[in-house]
């Protein structure tokens, strides 16, 4: 499955389960490991340990296999490493602590894909 494709596929589920502030990096030209990170906020571990793992049963259904999902129903964040794409599913609380948008914006602005 094409990078673009797998990008919105995951937007789309997200989407789908209620995920709220959706932010998609784009990191290409900061790290060699990934092409996007999509960042989003939860309502609680339990939705965003579900979110993760709908979007795990769609992109599987497409032959795409994740290479790791990090968290379970009582973290307050959760990773799913998809290869050209990873998801930082979070809670606010975590998302205002951790602030990964702006840790990937060090050296420069970072562009951002607007989400679906």
């Amino acid at each position: 499955m094409q990078t673009e494709a797998l990008l919105k596929l995951v937007e789309s589920v997200l989407d789908e389960r209620k995920a709220q502030d959706m932010t998609v990096l784009d990191v290409r030209n900061k790290t060699s490991f990934t092409d996007y990170m999509i960042v989003t906020t939860g309502t609680s571990s339990r939705h965003i340990k579900a979110l993760c793992d709908y979007v795990e049963i769609a992109v599987k259904e497409q032959g795409v296999y994740p290479l790791g999902m990090e968290g379970d129903m009582t973290s307050d964040w959760v990773l799913l490493d998809l290869g050209d794409v990873i998801v930082h599913a979070m809670t606010q609380q975590a998302r205002e602590y951790y602030q990964i948008e702006k840790l990937w914006a060090v050296g420069g602005e970072l562009p951002q894909i607007q989400a679906a």
